[in-house]
């Protein structure tokens, strides 16, 4: 897979993305991401990037012109079309589904909002995905942008050392993902419970079953209605 990152702080997704699973990643060939500084794109001496919004109000707007060359140098020196993702809080909710979609495409382009966005046209020129990581705003998409790209990655065949720990994810099956203990057998007075001494995996995998599915009533009871229609 590849993956192209438009933004105006790419020094913030670069620290991310050069630790841990998407380092490894990287250093396997799985997966190859390439940040882009939106300021590289402009045609001014003060690369503008931003300007004040038409028809008034607080804040500034990113510039189309900027953000239309770098998406179409990516798309004419890769020679791909890419799949392309505007992370936004008026986009559609991210999910656990949504990754493993993502994660079977060959090449994503993130484009970093900033301010109070960008501006309009490019999301219909460009057709732009949005997706929201939650109803709430932050300062900009670099945030957004990393929490998707490792939800992705994390899925792609090879990249974690473990591909059955994916497994026990929370959201895999639909539901919450159940407990996990490990040594000290006791601790503060709290034991491990048995069956996962048992040995016995049959066991071991209703115990997690049903734990999860506690859990998940619990704490997230809408899930089980959405588990409930995709199986009719």
């Amino acid at each position: 897979m590849r993956i192209d990152v438009v933004t105006i702080f790419p020094e913030l997704i670069e620290n991310y993305t050069s630790a841990s699973i998407l380092k490894k990643a990287q250093e396997k060939n799985l997966v190859k991401i390439k940040v882009h500084n939106l300021r590289w794109f402009t045609l001014d001496r003060h690369q503008t990037v931003d300007d004040y919004p038409f028809g008034g109000g607080p804040g500034m707007v990113l510039k189309p012109e900027p953000i239309y060359r770098a998406v179409n140098f990516i798309k004419s020196y890769t020679r791909s079309v890419p799949r392309i993702i505007l992370p936004s809080p008026q986009g559609k909710i991210f999910h656990q589904k949504k990754a493993q979609e993502l994660a079977r495409e060959k090449h994503l382009l993130f484009i970093c909002g900033r301010y109070q966005g960008i501006d309009e046209r490019v999301l219909d020129l460009l057709q732009c995905e949005e997706i929201s990581i939650g109803d709430y705003v932050l300062s900009g998409g670099e945030l957004p942008t990393l929490v998707i790209i490792e939800a992705v990655v994390r899925l792609i065949p090879g990249v974690l050392g473990d591909s059955e720990s994916i497994e026990y994810d929370s959201f895999t099956e639909g539901l919450l993902g159940p407990p996990q203990f490990t040594r000290p057998r006791v601790f503060q007075n709290l034991s491990v419970p048995q069956v996962l001494l048992s040995g016995n995996h049959q066991l071991i995998a209703k115990w997690r079953y049903e734990k999860a599915l506690e859990k998940t009533k619990k704490v997230r009871p809408e899930l089980l209605n959405l588990v409930k229609k995709e199986k009719e």
